[in-house]
């Protein structure tokens, strides 16, 4: 069984994710958290970054390529982002980088908003087992884990992570 981020673990991840997001240098950078893991790191990352732009968030269940077979989330919920995101450096941040399906649903509804100036990914765990070519531009903590075992965060506060099986 891979060893489980304690909240010490997952503290540095935040904080490294932090620098990453400060080191990009982006003018009036847009965050947008996918629901719901992106969303709380994002609302953490505005807060300690003292940004002034509202955070924005994604859910993007009616963009997911295996709406068909996985069917639809009982609680899919609006997404909260600007009428436009024309020419935004946008910074996208979830919580867990797998297959990088979710990432690619967040991409397709981002540009139903628009065509922004630049995308930024930001992730607090890659756990590895990419299916898609997708790769994210800072990292907070890697994580090496089996297929049969998904990594769950809860929070936010405390932020907490338990693997458990698929």
């Amino acid at each position: 069984m891979p060893n489980t981020p304690t909240e010490a673990d997952l503290a540095a991840a935040l904080e490294h994710l932090a620098t990453a997001c400060a080191a990009l240098r982006l003018d009036d950078p847009l965050l947008v958290g996918i629901e719901t893991g992106g969303i709380w790191l994002a609302q953490w990352l505005h807060q300690r970054l003292g940004l002034t732009t509202p955070v924005a968030g994604l859910d993007v269940g009616f963009y997911r390529d295996d709406l068909q077979r996985a069917g639809l989330k009982s609680a899919v919920r609006p997404s909260s982002l600007p009428p436009s995101v024309d020419n935004r450096q946008i910074v996208l941040v979830d919580d867990v980088l797998h297959t990088g399906r979710t990432v690619c649903a967040a991409l397709r509804e981002l540009f139903d908003f628009g065509r922004p100036a630049c995308v930024r990914l930001l992730v607090l765990v890659d756990r590895g087992g990419r299916e898609l070519p997708v790769a994210a531009d800072a990292v907070g903590l890697q994580l090496a884990l089996p297929a049969d075992r998904r990594l769950r965060l809860s929070g936010p506060q405390p932020l907490r992570a338990t693997v458990e099986p698929a």
